[in-house]
């Protein structure tokens, strides 16, 4: 099959290439270690010139032979390399946001191959707490069209990661979302705190111990907040009630559960309903399946996971961009 596409989901630590054909069918992907903090800095030769810009030498390094093959090809970005530390600034659109709002504020830059990439924009909340995110914008809208009942319906879809982010979506927009620092909060307790010292990192998942955590943030003694019971992590390990392997896993669970404890208070309040909606979650697999379990536990329905999301994405707005013929998007 011919490609139509190159695109990129450019972050902080990594850069994802894809070249799609027709319909956004993946025909190669490609996974590499230069977000846009860890950028190459050995110059080497680009169009016939010598060039030291990182983040040309990254776009060569992902996606340079496909465009050897095919100039023609239109390339289109998302993430942290539309943030203001990255390529060029893609400015927010404000919510709320859809396919055809972030497809038309696109900002376009010329490489040094002269290839134009095109850069969607993060989305933001305005609000006392303002709420910015990019890339989860784009893996949000190439998942509604995979959704039995197509997009109009309204549901709530998680991301989580170091900074999850739970999108509530109406009619195909983005109207609202909400973000929980969780993952990377676990990463500092565990490396940096008092709570890792006893810690045996590397084990089998232990579902129990991730249960339990999820147990203590929806119980009685849950509700004072997580500031008090994270230091059961350390004083169940004391009493000998949690093995160091299982430590890891109780803390998970832990601060997953408070997180869906709040993001169910919130929405039971927000909606004016005991009912909680349906659930989508895009991401890594075995995160997905422990926000599934938790999940269950705090009365959401059965979550349904999305896949290919990011690259669906951006073959969308590259649509709305105008940046290709139109064709459905393939779904296996």
């Amino acid at each position: 099959m011919q490609a139509q596409l190159i695109a990129l989901d450019w972050g902080t630590t990594s850069l994802r290439a894809y070249k799609l054909a027709a319909g956004g069918r993946v025909l190669e992907q490609r996974s590499l270690s230069s977000g846009i903090m860890q950028l190459p800095k050995a110059a080497r030769l680009i169009a016939g010139r010598l060039c030291d810009d990182g983040f040309e030498l990254a776009f060569d390094e992902a996606c340079g032979d496909w465009l050897d093959a095919q100039p023609d090809l239109p390339v289109i970005a998302c993430g942290m390399v539309g943030s203001a530390q990255g390529w060029r600034e893609a400015v927010y659109c404000e919510t709320p946001a859809d396919v055809a709002r972030l497809g038309e504020a696109m900002v376009t830059l010329r490489s040094r191959r002269g290839v134009d990439v095109h850069i969607v924009p993060g989305v933001i909340q305005r609000s006392p707490l303002p709420n910015v995110m990019r890339g989860e914008e784009t893996q949000v809208l190439g998942a509604l069209p995979q959704l039995s009942g197509g997009a109009g319906d309204d549901l709530l879809i998680g991301l989580p990661g170091s900074h999850s982010k739970w999108v509530q979506v109406a009619d195909g927009r983005i109207v609202h979302f909400d973000t929980f620092m969780t993952g990377e909060l676990f990463a500092v307790l565990s490396q940096h705190s008092i709570l890792g010292r006893t810690q045996a990192r590397g084990a089998a998942f232990d579902a129990g111990a991730f249960d339990r955590g999820v147990r203590v943030a929806l119980s009685v003694e849950g509700q004072i907040g997580p500031l008090s019971t994270l230091f059961s992590a350390r004083s169940l390990g004391l009493t000998g009630e949690l093995s160091a392997s299982a430590q890891p896993d109780y803390l998970s669970g832990l601060l997953i559960g408070h997180e869906l404890s709040a993001l169910a208070a919130v929405q039971r309040r927000r909606n004016g309903s005991d009912a909680l909606p349906p659930i989508v979650l895009i991401g890594n697999a075995q995160l997905c399946a422990r926000y599934s379990r938790a999940l269950s536990a705090c009365g959401f329905p059965q979550a349904i996971l999305a896949e290919q999301a990011t690259e669906r994405g951006l073959w969308h707005l590259a649509e709305a961009a105008g940046l290709l013929a139109r064709s459905p998007c393939a779904h296996p």
